[in-house]
């Protein structure tokens, strides 16, 4: 599960511009690891992308990793309010 968690900070970090403000939040429930990241309110579109490119591309690469007990993982992008 930290495997997962560096994968999506490693990938965020260099697209935003205040990295140091991005928390990663994970809920476990019975089918699914949720992560929530959240971002602040300019770094939602350079997340977020044009027409959500870039949002498909980053849970492409993080829906592709498999975990042990068979839960998925799902990746929720929010803004720091």
């Amino acid at each position: 599960m930290t495997e997962v968690k560096e994968l999506i900070l490693t990938i965020v970090r260099p697209l935003v511009v205040h990295p140091d403000k991005i928390k990663l939040n994970v809920k476990e429930s019975d089918d699914f690891y949720e992560y929530d990241l959240i971002v602040q309110p300019d770094d939602i579109g350079r997340i977020i992308g044009k027409q959500g490119r870039v949002a498909k591309a980053i849970r492409t690469i993080v829906y592709s990793v498999r975990i042990k007990g068979g839960k998925r993982v799902r990746l929720n992008i929010l803004d720091a309010k």
